[in-house]
């Protein structure tokens, strides 16, 4: 019966450091600040670049396309942990839209929204004039 007892008890913790470790991971990044530069496309040479962002789950790489000062395309290579479609569509329309990497995050998904920026910005930094 005692050795019963230790071995359940010894579950439990295990299953407690591993839930925990878990959570850990799943929350870290979330209470820091991500500050996003303002990179016009006006200002990057035509061509294609790759960007990336390394923050935990939110880690991805872009790839953008600039043709005529406009950016034409932004494609992602590797994705966020736990992605949306519908979040990088909105965020990368509205970067095409502004042409720049200042605009609005999507309602309910601010840290994965700025993460995709933080690419973007990174992939047009290395295209600047």
């Amino acid at each position: 019966m005692k050795n019963i007892g230790k071995k359940v008890g010894l579950s439990i913790v295990v299953l407690v450091l591993i839930f925990g470790s878990g959570l850990f991971w799943l929350m870290q990044g979330l209470g820091e600040p991500i500050a996003v530069e303002a990179v016009e496309a006006s200002q990057v040479s035509d061509g294609y670049f790759d960007g990336s962002f390394d923050k935990g789950r939110w880690s991805n790489q872009i790839h953008v396309e600039v043709k005529d000062g406009k950016i034409k395309s932004i494609e992602i290579e590797e994705d966020v942990t736990f992605s949306k479609e519908e979040v990088s569509t909105e965020i990368f329309d509205r970067v095409i839209a502004q042409q720049s990497t200042d605009v609005d995050t999507v309602t309910e998904a601010t840290v994965t929204s700025k993460a995709y920026l933080k690419s973007i910005e990174d992939a047009l930094k290395k295209g600047m004039k």
